[in-house]
């Protein structure tokens, strides 16, 4: 079983470099990175007392595993029970291949859950893309992140692990119980780190970065938020009885959008058609860093020309005992295969099936490129059935 062959393949196609520097810009890996100590709010940051450390020792399930209050637990108590799934980096070049994954917390079905993460047809490159999910009895998280640039798979892995955590301790502190800002603190709070851990080399971020895109699901207010950057898209759905009805579809973040273009300008930046298929963003009067997308975390060059951290909130209401089918992916998907198209292809497996679903969306979005291109993007899908039962307990 596939999608169906679709006619709306875009006709100038991207390619798969969406970072380059050409040896000028002196704030690069090749040259001094900046001071970032002069910076009041990353050092009022950083003075919380080890939060990196804090982060990276911990998983998230040990930050929930002492707040048990039960099915009534809003989503900063956790709920009951919790488990997560994610990738883990792996330096494979073997075209196709998923990336392995480690598991933590109650239970290792995920039932209403498939996921696959597929190295593309890149010579020499590993698979640059990761994803997390978490579920509780109270929400859940599925995110995905897709790398560009040389250390790109570095940023990627390093946003997985620690985004999230910071979600949840903003909702955690109580000081908000709206998703939005605590998702919006989570990933300019994961900028700052990225900066950091850049500062003290153990990540090289001036001109690799990730996506970014994270949709929450509340389980007792029926809402899902999405907070994301760049162009991983997150599709969210209504299944009817023979078709699927769009409840949300994210933008993607490209320099030429008007409202994108003008906050790039107004910090100094140049957003400029590479003539073959992108827009992307430079220094004025240079030919760097040449991205391809207006938001993302890390690329802390393009971030000095106007690039930004702060993540596009969409916050909607799903219909409680109906089913709807969430699809967080990487544009190795969306370059050949519409929201729809993808809807139409994971709508006829049943829950119980949706592993199977993801591994033929990614296989027929590999088909596609091979047949369009020649080359193949990473591809992540992380598909969810949401609202129709209690996902804890199936």
């Amino acid at each position: 079983m596939g999608c169906a062959s679709s006619s709306t393949a875009k006709a100038e196609r991207r390619r798969l470099s969406a970072v380059h520097c050409e040896g000028d810009c002196t704030n690069c890996s090749n040259g001094q990175r900046e001071d970032y100590r002069t910076n009041t709010l990353f050092k009022e940051f950083l003075d919380s007392s080890g939060v990196l450390d804090q982060l990276t020792e911990q998983t998230i399930i040990d930050m929930i595993d002492h707040m048990d209050h039960g099915r009534g637990a809003s989503p900063a108590d956790g709920g009951c029970r919790r488990r997560s799934i994610a990738s883990q980096t792996d330096k494979g070049t073997i075209a196709f291949a998923n990336k392995s994954v480690t598991q933590a917390g109650d239970g290792a079905d995920f039932a209403g859950i498939g996921f696959t993460c597929r190295k593309g047809l890149k010579p020499d490159s590993q698979n640059q893309d990761s994803w997390f999910v978490l579920q509780t009895e109270a929400f859940s998280i599925y995110a995905v992140f897709d790398g560009h640039g040389e250390k790109g798979h570095d940023v990627s892995n390093f946003a997985k692990d620690v985004l999230p955590k910071l979600f949840f301790k903003e909702w955690r502190n109580g000081k908000t119980q709206d998703v939005g800002a605590c998702l919006t603190s989570a990933f300019k709070g994961t900028q700052q780190l990225i900066v950091h851990s850049d500062k003290m080399r153990h990540l090289d971020a001036q001109t690799s970065g990730t996506t970014a895109t994270v949709a929450i699901h509340d389980h007792h207010e029926h809402t899902v938020t999405v907070g994301h950057v760049g162009d991983s898209t997150c599709v969210l759905a209504e299944k009817m009885v023979d078709h699927c009805e769009n409840v949300l579809v994210t933008r993607a973040h490209k320099p030429n959008l008007d409202d994108e273009k003008a906050r790039i300008e107004a910090a100094g930046g140049h957003v400029e058609f590479d003539g073959y298929a992108n827009w992307r963003v430079y220094k004025k009067n240079a030919r760097y860093p040449g991205i391809n997308m207006s938001r993302s975390l890390g690329d802390l060059v393009g971030h000095k020309c106007g690039m930004s951290c702060e993540p596009e909130i969409s916050k909607v209401k799903i219909t409680p005992g109906k089913e709807h089918l969430l699809l967080v992916c990487s544009d190795g998907i969306w370059d050949f295969i519409q929201p729809q198209e993808a809807l139409g292809c994971v709508r006829s497996f049943p829950p119980a099936k949706a592993q199977n679903a993801a591994d033929t969306l990614a296989k027929d979005a590999w088909n596609r490129w091979i047949q369009e291109e020649g080359v193949v993007d990473d591809i992540t899908v992380v598909l969810a059935h949401l609202g129709k039962e209690d996902i804890m307990n199936v």
